[in-house]
């Protein structure tokens, strides 16, 4: 990969963009298909857009980067604003609106997203010498197949395909990449790192050997075996972003365990299992409720009674304070079951036990029924300052926040009876048979984070 140069503005002087050594060894590989990273911050999107402009003199060339999102494209940070840094230094004309960089020679590279499994078809007929992926892990099996078939060229340019990732065992790609990684432990085999793999499909299954010729010598002159690679990268790798930004390798070590095994560590079998998002060591029970003004009452909602043979969900009020020096408590924690009537009679008393000082957020169920209701406990409790909280996301992302600040010993417990059955509850996440105090935990943190989103009555 040659370097390309960069003028700095304001100056005479020029500095030299290059590959660090991770990236140029995914940069020169030869395989028809390469996939890099397996971690944050090995300069996986950087060295995804470095790659066509290899063919930037070449008039016939064509090439696609696709993210799973358009937003994830034209974000701030994203591939567009990173790609403004590289290709007007090759005298490339681009257009935000069409995501397509051209170039003095004709050449042509788009940013392009498949959100929905059918964006797939709208790449019928097409033609594309360079297919990129970036974060593979986010596109479903059949996306990435189908477009392998858009994969051709009459430009002179081999087809061949790019792809980044971060780990995850549940994706299509941890089978891709398994030769690669040891099944013990997770973690990429060292001395395996860009050894390249043939392969062909029988039926729905991919037939693997060490070469071409294996293959041909085994299933004959009539198959066609692609080349695949994986190149194992991570913050380590990349000593551009430590010296620039020496803060992210802490963001990466303060994530909560699965998620810090996979993006620092790069580990592709670690999942979360009871005991893995919280230990009830974290905690600190405390004998003192604090002196917060910062306080909310958070609702996880039920109206089920417990019948006999049933085990039903926990109407769940979760109150939490965070103090001026960072640290957040638990005060108290209402859990029962009950009718609708009893759910909101004791949603009404408690505020008023509460008092007027505590926020009250309410967890608002999706579709119209859930608003409807947020909006008739917003009226049924007048005079106290009430919120909905809008789930977006689903429990494990959400619980991961508030599992880093528990692992770091940022949440501590008020002393109470609740106190046993929510450890309990905590550490059983997500295998569980409960959930209801971990949703309630999770949303009176983003709460107290002040990222709620507000229902208007």
């Amino acid at each position: 990969m040659a370097a390309i140069t960069e003028q700095q503005p304001g100056t005479e002087e020029s500095v030299a963009i290059r590959p660090q050594p991770a990236q140029e060894r995914f940069l020169t590989s030869p395989a028809d298909i390469a996939i890099y990273g397996g971690a944050a911050g090995g300069g996986k999107s950087f060295a995804l857009l470095l790659e066509p402009i290899r063919h930037y003199h070449r008039p016939g060339f064509f090439g696609v980067i696709f993210r799973r999102q358009a937003t994830q494209i034209k974000n701030e940070g994203g591939l567009w604003d990173e790609s403004e840094q590289l290709y007007p230094n090759l005298s490339a004309i681009g257009s935000r609106h069409q995501l397509i960089w051209t170039f003095p020679s004709g050449a042509r590279l788009r940013f392009a997203h498949l959100e929905h499994e059918e964006d797939k078809f709208g790449w019928m007929g097409a033609q594309v010498a360079f297919i990129g992926f970036d974060e593979l892990t986010h596109f479903t099996e059949g996306q990435f197949w189908y477009l392998l078939s858009r994969n051709r060229s009459t430009c002179g340019v081999k087809p061949y395909v790019r792809a980044t990732c971060n780990p995850d065992p549940d994706s299509f790609v941890a089978q891709l990449v398994s030769w690669w990684i040891d099944q013990e432990t997770g973690f990429a085999i060292p001395e395996r790192a860009g050894v390249i793999r043939w392969f062909i499909r029988s039926g729905d299954d991919l037939l693997w050997a060490d070469s071409k010729e294996e293959l041909l010598s085994q299933h004959g002159d009539s198959v066609h075996p692609k080349s695949l690679t994986f190149i194992p990268a991570s913050i380590r790798d990349n000593s551009i972003l430590l010296s620039k930004d020496p803060g992210y390798m802490a963001n990466l070590t303060a994530l909560p365990r699965v998620d810090r095994e996979r993006l620092l560590n790069g580990n592709w079998l670690v999942r979360p299992s009871a005991g893995l998002l919280f230990k009830r060591q974290w905690f600190e029970v405390v004998d003192a409720i604090p002196d917060n003004h910062n306080v909310v009452r958070y609702w996880d909602r039920a109206a089920t009674e417990a019948r006999a043979g049933t085990d039903p969900d926990w109407t769940v009020g979760l109150k939490m304070s965070r103090g001026r020096n960072g640290i957040f408590c638990v005060e108290n924690i209402v859990r029962f079951r009950g009718t609708p009537a009893r759910v909101e009679e004791t949603i009404r008393n408690t505020a008023q036990a509460d008092g007027h000082q505590v926020r009250i957020v309410l967890e608002q169920d999706p579709g119209q029924a859930g608003v409807a209701e947020v909006n008739y406990y917003i009226r049924a409790l007048a005079g106290y300052a009430v919120r909905a909280n809008v789930v977006t996301k689903d429990k494990q992302t959400r619980a991961r926040p508030v599992s880093a600040q528990s692992e770091a010993g940022n949440v501590k417990l008020v002393r109470g009876p609740w106190n046993e059955a929510f450890l309990r509850e905590l550490e059983n996440f997500p295998e569980g048979n409960h959930d209801d105090q971990v949703d309630a935990l999770s949303g009176a943190f983003k709460n107290l984070l002040g990222t709620h989103k507000i229902f208007v009555a």
